[in-house]
């Protein structure tokens, strides 16, 4: 495993390889809860430390598992992050608010669930009209002085939202939308993006020495290589609701990996490896949030820290990106 230091994150040492929780929610297809815990504690043997949850993952779910699976280990070697800023009620309707009364409330839930005394990044997930940042940002910092959390997070916040609440709290990591087919995208699922990952996030953590956490980096799946025209997963699987993955726009991400499998095919590798060693060959990239529902998925993302993409193979990814207009 390669692991990697922040000046931000005072220097301790993250696993380039995240795990990432979304899929263990219960939301994906081919999702087993012991399936689950073995693949994490697998994760935990190969060296993986960073773990990337949140409480809104099938509606508390996730952070069970997470909690179940780390529950035996030393916990002082593990770097769990989870996340606040949406609630949902008994009808799973669910809201957004920042205020202080709201972000104990999920803190506690958080704790309990993950069954530890605290977390090493909560991060906010989203951000909102209206949101209550000068509040928001004050509790974290009574939370982080109470060692009730470590670090502070932000998740899609945009360039000018970020650096308000770096004026208003100790902002360690920025998290975002990030991969080799989006690398400034506007758009994740039906949502607006107001931030472009390679042009605005990643020069900034360069800067202030922050870690950026890329969320999707195999774009759902597709980065595997193994999803095929149609029919790739059913309308229980959240991926289905992603805009990209599925209709017309899906044909342009498809056809531009069927190219990347012939580069990969070339140097003799996986283009999931491909996929995440790209990331983690730029310095701002903290631990990729790699997701896995099975040991042998968890294998194969570990690999990829085992050897470099060379320039001249980036230069071809990058040709076929250019050629096919990816944003």
């Amino acid at each position: 495993m390669i692991y990697k230091q922040f000046k931000a994150l005072n220097n301790q040492k993250l696993s380039s390889v995240g795990f990432g929780c979304w899929a263990i929610g219960g939301t994906w297809n081919n999702t087993e809860d012991q399936k689950s815990i073995e693949t994490i504690k697998k994760a935990v043997e190969l060296g993986i430390n960073f773990f990337d949850v949140a409480p809104i993952y099938g509606m508390g779910h996730s952070e069970k598992i997470l909690g179940e699976a780390l529950k035996d280990y030393d916990r002082s070697s593990l770097f769990i992050a989870t996340k606040c800023g949406l609630i949902w009620d008994e009808n799973k309707v669910v809201t957004k608010s920042i205020s202080r009364e709201s972000l104990y409330k999920e803190l506690n839930a958080s704790l309990e669930r993950l069954q530890t005394s605290y977390i090493d990044l909560y991060q906010i997930h989203w951000p909102f009209e209206g949101m209550e940042l000068e509040e928001g940002m004050a509790t974290l910092m009574e939370m982080k002085e109470k060692g009730l959390i470590r670090y502070i997070g932000l998740s899609n916040f945009s360039l000018k939202d970020t650096k308000k609440c770096m004026e208003l709290a100790e902002i360690s990591t920025l998290q975002g939308l990030y991969n080799m087919l989006e690398p400034n995208s506007e758009i994740y699922h039906h949502k607006q993006l107001e931030y472009r990952t390679a042009n605005e996030l990643l020069p900034l953590c360069k800067e202030e020495g922050m870690a950026f956490l890329p969320y999707s980096p195999l774009m759902q799946g597709l980065l595997t290589g193994e999803f095929k025209l149609e029919n790739n997963f059913d309308s229980s699987d959240d991926r289905s609701k992603n805009p990209k993955l599925n209709g017309e726009r899906f044909l342009n991400y498809f056809n531009c990996v069927e190219e990347l499998k012939e580069i990969a095919q070339e140097i003799g590798k996986p283009l999931s490896q491909v996929a995440i060693n790209w990331l983690i060959a730029q310095k701002e990239v903290g631990p990729v949030i790699c997701g896995a529902q099975t040991p042998q998925q968890i294998e194969e993302n570990v690999r990829s820290t085992t050897w470099e993409l060379e320039e001249k193979t980036i230069k071809k990814i990058e040709m076929v990106l250019n050629k096919k207009n990816i944003c």
